[in-house]
């Protein structure tokens, strides 16, 4: 009996891609259906070919850009920037304290479950479809654009965040209540701390995430550039088209941009001269930051070092 598992882990080790049967099973059912489904769908490769040609007429009528009504650009721009910057803030701070109440290692099921529940609620519905249900409610504008968005932010900040609190180490936990320390000292000092870097990273993604979901829903009339996009493909202006895509694509590479900088001051403790300046002054920073506590760790422990020698 040990010599066959012996034989099968060495098969294992050989072959550490291999699929077994019921994964193979598996695979061969999804490749049919995809088929099948694909027969379904209407597709073909003559509307393909077709496709093709009309989309390379249609990419000949956007060039050149037009630059001519620049000002209702900005203002659409302009308000897409506001919707997406609120829609984070709120969304933020509202998944804060749902995500507190939803982690199970730190609350208890009562607590737990409600919050969960307005997580997956939140996340249920494609922020479109919220945005059309806050056009109806609230009428056409920004503010439909905002509540819509703050919701998707809780639905994916809440998740991601809970998620987060509930993989920390307990043993902070534990040093600081046993210290007593009232529950807020708690979250304060030893679960934020923990979680602070996953933090920054969800937000700044989240930011960047509302900055192209206003463009959407402002298409059903919640406000921002999508509902002047819509405009101009409703009057053909193709070439307006393209200055609207081609300043939102700048605008979200200019947002990665800006992420990188704030991940860089809130957790490599980079100042933004060093930025300015550089990788290279990031690095020479980032060094003379760990060293000090290394060299205070073998100042701290001198006996450990005689031990050892």
């Amino acid at each position: 009996m040990a010599g066959m598992n012996s034989h099968d882990d060495a098969v294992r080790e050989a072959r550490p891609f291999a699929l077994s049967g019921k994964a193979k099973l598996g695979l061969i059912v999804v490749i049919v259906y995809a088929v099948f489904a694909s027969t379904q769908l209407g597709f073909s490769w003559s509307r393909f070919e077709a496709g093709l040609g009309h989309g390379a007429r249609f990419l000949a009528r956007m060039f050149p850009p037009s630059l001519e009504r620049l000002d209702v650009l900005w203002q659409g721009i302009a308000e897409s920037l506001e919707i997406a910057v609120l829609a984070s803030t709120l969304g933020i701070l509202l998944s804060l304290p749902i995500s507190l109440l939803g982690a199970r290692n730190l609350m208890p099921s009562w607590a737990t479950w409600p919050a969960r529940a307005i997580v997956s609620l939140c996340r249920a519905l494609h922020p479109v479809i919220v945005a059309i249900i806050f056009v109806k409610a609230v009428g056409f504008g920004a503010l439909a654009g905002v509540l819509a968005l703050s919701v998707a932010s809780i639905g994916f900040i809440g998740k991601l965040f809970t998620e987060a609190i509930e993989e920390i180490s307990l043993k902070q936990v534990e040093a600081v209540r046993a210290s007593g320390a009232s529950f807020a000292n708690v979250i304060l000092f030893a679960v934020l701390p923990q979680v602070f870097a996953r933090f920054v990273g969800f937000a700044t993604y989240q930011l960047d995430s509302n900055l192209r979901n206003s463009t959407m829903v402002g298409i059903v009339g919640a406000g921002g550039i999508g509902g002047t996009l819509f405009s101009a493909f409703q009057r053909f202006d193709y070439d307006f088209v393209c200055t609207i895509l081609a300043t939102i694509i700048a605008i979200i590479m200019l947002g990665e941009l800006l992420a990188r900088v704030v991940r860089a001051i809130l957790l490599d403790n980079v100042s933004l001269t060093d930025l300015l300046r550089g990788g290279a002054g990031s690095r020479k920073h980032a060094a003379n930051v760990e060293a000090p506590g290394a060299t205070a760790t073998l100042r701290s422990d001198p006996g450990t070092a005689g031990g050892d020698a």
